[in-house]
């Protein structure tokens, strides 16, 4: 990475985050990844030959389904799941890094500004807080509004939720999704640029359309959404580590939660080799007790969440945006320098 490029990549990360803050997502039209959405919409048809999925997330769910995978391997659907995958990820690679090298070609000023502009679609934090803090205010109102609104951020069952459980769920979301759409997207900037978060977020949009277990909407995706589940594992593996670190270290520095001892024993109660990661680790930060009804509990001996914590969860996930920020701008910059004759290294 030469000077010019980490200044670029290191005034557009802040940049990004303040027009994510200040102004939100942009047209709907316009979004990058409801593009995404609507290529793996129609992509799906060819994948399973049947209609189209009726939704384009532009915030990630978590991919629940209904259970009952396949007992037979198929391999056809696998292949074909996997090839629509990859032409969907090489058409963002080369698109986005023909975008950047433009960019590039850009004087710095308006080069650093475009480039915020340009990250700011893969980051999606201001939805995401606004999302859980209006599920929080319709618990308010009522259990049934609440549970009608937890439906907007979620995609498991919310007819039988209780208070506490619509609260949980709305905070275990709000856990992964910091990392599905904030951190990881950050993460795979600062190593590979614009084409690194563009791509990542294709691989998340893919598991979060794709990745079930088994049935969603009358068809079975246990074989022809495994490559994008598992392209989504390796992809989050290390940030959602990170960002489970991130949370707790928060909660020890604040004089609240357990110790990272509990983490990884806690994280391991989930199926997903990530999301447990996230979600335990806002559970030891608070103190609190989250789970997903006859799936897992993390954290047992916590008490059940209040409006409060959802308020404290909020600052928590607020203050990890904030460190990792500040930890990439170093790192772009020490990237840089290691980069440079007689530089480090």
């Amino acid at each position: 990475m030469f000077p010019e490029e980490a200044v670029v990549f290191g005034a557009a990360l802040p940049l990004a985050w303040a027009v994510d803050r200040w102004w939100g997502e942009p047209p709907v039209r316009w979004h990058p990844v409801v593009w995404i959405g609507h290529y793996l919409n129609w992509a799906a048809q060819y994948v399973q030959g049947g209609a189209p999925l009726p939704s384009v997330p532009l915030s990630p769910q978590p991919p629940d389904g209904e259970p009952g995978e396949s007992p037979q391997p198929d391999y056809k659907a696998f292949t074909l799941g996997a090839l629509a995958w990859m032409v969907g990820a090489a058409v963002v690679y080369i698109v986005s890094s023909f975008i950047e090298q433009a960019v590039f070609s850009l004087p710095l000023v308006l080069a650093a500004a475009l480039m915020g502009l340009l990250l700011k679609p893969w980051l999606a934090w201001a939805m995401l807080r606004s999302e859980v803090e209006a599920v929080e205010a319709c618990l308010h109102e009522s259990l049934e509004a609440g549970r009608e609104r937890l439906r907007w951020l979620v995609s498991r069952d919310t007819a039988t939720l209780t208070t506490s459980e619509v609260r949980e769920s709305a905070m275990e979301s709000l856990a992964e999704n910091l990392n599905d759409s904030v951190v990881a997207p950050i993460f795979w900037f600062v190593l590979f640029g614009l084409p690194g978060a563009a791509v990542y977020r294709f691989a998340n949009t893919a598991d979060a359309m794709w990745g079930y277990r088994g049935v969603r909407h009358g068809q079975n995706w246990a074989w022809a959404g495994k490559w994008a589940a598992r392209a989504d594992d390796v992809l989050s593996w290390v940030p959602a580590r990170i960002t489970a670190l991130l949370i707790v270290a928060l909660g020890a520095s604040s004089g609240e939660g357990q110790s990272f001892k509990n983490l990884r024993v806690e994280a391991r109660q989930t199926p997903s080799p990530n999301s447990g990661w996230p979600m335990a680790a806002m559970a030891l930060a608070l103190g609190i007790r989250l789970g997903k009804p006859g799936a897992y509990t993390l954290n047992a001996t916590g008490r059940l969440p209040l409006a409060s914590d959802t308020q404290k969860c909020l600052e928590y996930a607020s203050k990890v945006v904030a460190t990792l920020i500040f930890i990439a701008v170093a790192a772009t910059v020490l990237i840089a320098t290691i980069g440079q004759p007689g530089g480090y290294g």
